[in-house]
């Protein structure tokens, strides 16, 4: 992985919104699994991004 996908990343998970960091951290397993659905969106298109900029 090169520096600019893990910028990327990080910026993904700096910017995340307060629900979403509630939800990963909420006991009920239902809206985990939506926090990390929404989280590896993200993140897949951070990832879709960076790999577009060094095409």
């Amino acid at each position: 992985m090169d520096d600019k996908t893990k910028t990327r990343i990080l910026g993904v998970i700096e910017r995340a919104p307060q629900w979403l960091r509630n939800d990963l951290a909420a006991k009920d397993p239902a809206a985990r699994a939506r926090a990390e659905e929404a989280l590896v969106a993200m993140l897949v298109d951070a990832i879709g991004e960076s790999q577009a900029a060094a095409d």
